[in-house]
This record gives structure tokens, C-alpha cells and sequence, in this order.
């Protein structure tokens, strides 16, 4: 914990001692920006599994069909631009610096830029709301990483907001969006009954069973599959609660649904098929739809937090292609990106750290909210790839 601020440094879950941070460090996966790119960037995302050039070359489709660009960096920077102006409104002076795990700007590129800029107390929002080793601990160590690379341990702390997954200012989209498709599919079919013949597919990355087993803190329990799992099984249950409170109390309320079939599904799976992932696979599930009598889809990437090449790709073009061949009809719901509720909760998640705020007076949709500061000890660990030293958590 010699990497964090002096309030985290003793481990409490939530640190309610403001601390004077200088810098917002935001930390995203990264991605190319040109066919050139397509290869290192997967090298870069797949380093040490030994994966030759030819398989992925058949990952690199999925990029190169978009003129080899992913969508992602772009995004980052108008989720800057947009952090900017909402510091701005609120006369707050904290710079924004942007960096990323597997491509340009690097992380060792911000955390040296915060340096050169006298920064010395950052907090750190990482571009993924959820704990798992890829969404969260995975992060923390590449800001242990970039601190020694650029000489600045000891000299620079970095803390990390708390994982945002059932923050009002994420979920509003998602809520938003699940009312929206329901009335527009409505008004395409007045006969559409969406009690029955809709189904709500929540869905988000899958990753391998042992590492959502081990999301979360190891003297909690969250079920089988880990805080992962709980965390979007209870994201999803809120958004589609809230979604029909407001379908109900809206103008088209006497038409309004009392409930809707859902269900939490995976996709982009990367890994041998030897090897347990999470399941179903969303295309598996919608194969399967109108067996139940299903007519129309609603897809809702509660996982991601912007419309990257996996929302793109397994989504607009997997999954949809899918739905059509069963014969339904799809709409998919469209991530925060820059929403103006999200943008200002990641202000917010910032404020509460900066300003000590009690966890009983922080925003949490879910009853598994708010979320840990500081992480728990074994929180979210890797055991295929061993330990690595991390900021913003108790070892190990």
C-alpha cells in the first residue's frame, strides 16, 4: 500500500478522509488506429500465451472490416474531452490524464505526463465497472507497473475509484435504453405482446469460470461464479425493474408490461475450449428463442461502457445476424459512451474520494453497493498468471 495515498494505506474498505489528489489518471484497454496496427495491438493484448501471427489473423477480421480502427481510443478521448468539461462546469481544477493497457497513449505515457506535470496524487477510473482480474485487479497492476517503469515509486500515489457498476450515473443508460426499445417495438407492432413474446438478453464479456469464481474478496460470498456474476445479475434485475416503473408511470402506461422475460448472457469468448468460460453464449440463446414463443429481442451490452469492437462485432453483427436467422426482430440498446448521467457519476465517484463522502451516503443501485475503495486482499486474483504486485488494494 506505499503506492496509495495516506488515507488508503491502512486498507479501510471505504476511505472517508478527503485526500487532496491533483490528477484524474483514466485507464482503458486500448486498441489500433490503423490496418498497421491490427497485428501488434493483438500481440500486445495476447503477450506470453504464444499465439502466432496466423490465429490472429482471424481475430484481426473483426478490426480490419472497420478499416483497422477500433473504435475504442476515439471514444477515450471524447470520454476526456467530456470528464474536462464536467470538471470545468463544477469549477473543479484537476487535469485529465489518459493512458491505456495495449496501445497508444500507454499507461507509462500518462503517468510520466502526470509526473512531468507535478502531479503526485492521482485517482485513477479504470473504463470498466465491474471486479474480475481483467476489469479491475489487471488494472491496479498496471499502475504499480507504470509507477516503477517511470521511476516514480515513492514519489507519486495512485488510488482508484470504487468499482461503479451499480452507480446511478452508469445505469440511467442502460435504463433508458431497455424503456426505449420496449416502447419502440410497440409502436413498429401494436399486436406485440412484451409480457411473452420479448425477451431481454443482458449481456456482457465472458471470461474463464476460475477467474469469476475468484472475483471479489475471498471472505465474501457472492455465489458460484463470483462477484462478477452477482454484480450483473443484480445490474440487470435493477435496470429491468426500474425500466418498467417508468414504462408504467409514463403516457403509454395503460399498455405497460407488469414484467419481462430477461436473462444475464456472455459473449466474446477467447479462450481453448477445453478450458470452462462463462455460459450461455448469447447466440446460443437466441437460436433458441422461438421455441419459446419468443417474436423480438432486446439486447443490452450492461457490461461495457462504450460501443468498442466487441459491441460492434459480437453484437451488431453476430448476435444480429443471429436474430434474424431465428426470424426475430432486434434492438439494441446503446452503452453510456458519454452520457451526460455517466460522465457526471465518474465526476462524482472522483468527489467522493477527494471529499471523504461515508459509504451510508453514497449512490448504490444494488445492494451489493457501494462498492470497496481499497481492495480486499486476494481480490480478484489470477492464479494462471501468479502474483504481481498492485496499487489501490491489500496484498497480496
Amino acid at each position: 500500500m506505499s503506492a496509495a495515498s495516506v488515507p488508503a494505506q491502512l486498507g479501510p474498505e471505504h476511505v472517508e478522509e478527503p485526500v487532496a489528489y491533483d490528477g484524474i489518471l483514466l485507464a482503458s484497454f486500448g486498441g489500433p488506429e490503423s490496418q498497421d496496427d491490427v497485428i501488434p495491438f493483438l500481440r500486445n493484448v495476447t503477450r506470453g500465451r504464444g499465439i502466432p501471427d496466423e490465429r490472429l489473423e482471424e481475430v484481426a477480421v473483426h478490426y480490419r472490416s472497420h478499416g483497422g480502427v477500433s473504435p475504442i481510443n476515439e471514444q477515450n478521448r471524447e470520454l476526456k474531452r467530456a470528464l474536462e468539461e464536467e470538471l470545468e462546469r463544477r469549477g473543479i481544477d484537476l487535469p485529465v490524464f489518459w493512458g491505456n493497457r495495449n496501445w497508444e497513449p500507454y499507461m507509462n505515457d500518462a503517468v510520466r505526463e502526470a509526473g512531468e506535470a507535478g502531479c503526485r496524487t492521482l485517482i485513477a477510473i479504470a473504463t470498466s465497472a465491474y471486479s474480475s482480474f481483467s476489469s479491475c485487479r489487471q488494472y491496479r497492476e498496471d499502475f504499480a507497473d507504470a509507477l516503477e517503469d517511470t521511476g516514480l515509486q515513492g514519489v507519486m500515489t495512485i488510488d482508484k475509484v470504487r468499482q461503479f457498476f451499480d452507480h446511478p450515473g452508469f445505469v440511467r443508460p442502460f435504463i433508458d435504453g431497455v424503456r426505449d426499445a420496449l416502447l419502440e417495438l410497440r409502436a413498429e407492432d401494436p399486436t406485440l405482446d412484451l409480457e411473452n413474446e420479448v425477451e431481454v438478453l443482458f449481456t456482457t464479456h465472458s471470461v474463464p469460470t476460475a477467474d469469476a469464481v475468484r472475483s471479489g474478496p475471498d471472505d465474501r460470498d457472492y455465489g458460484d461464479d463470483g462477484a462478477y456474476f452477482a454484480q450483473h445479475l443484480a445490474v440487470s434485475s435493477v435496470v429491468v425493474e426500474l425500466a418498467l416503473a417508468e414504462l408504467g408511470a409514463g403516457p403509454e402506461s395503460a399498455s405497460a408490461p407488469a414484467s419481462v422475460n430477461w436473462q444475464l448472457v456472455f459473449q466474446s469468448r477467447s479462450g481453448p475450449p477445453s478450458q470452462p468460460w462463462l455460459e450461455p453464449d448469447i447466440n446460443d440463446v437466441i437460436e433458441g428463442l422461438p421455441a419459446l414463443g419468443r417474436k423480438a429481442v432486446v439486447v443490452v451490452p450492461v457490461g461495457f461502457v462504450s460501443d468498442h469492437m466487441e459491441v460492434l462485432w459480437d453484437l451488431d453483427n453476430e448476435a444480429k445476424e443471429s436474430t434474424a436467422e431465428a426470424g426475430l426482430a432486434f434492438r439494441r440498446t446503446a452503452t453510456p459512451g458519454v452520457h451526460r448521467d455517466y460522465v457526471a457519476g465518474l465526476v462524482d465517484l472522483v468527489l467522493e474520494r477527494r471529499d471523504g463522502v461515508p459509504a451510508t451516503q453514497r449512490p448504490a443501485l444494488t445492494s451489493l453497493g457501494p462498492w470497496f475503495d481499497v481492495c480486499r486482499p486476494g481480490c480478484c486474483a489470477n492464479a494462471r498468471l501468479g502474483f504481481k504486485p498492485a496499487v489501490a488494494g491489500l496484498e497480496p
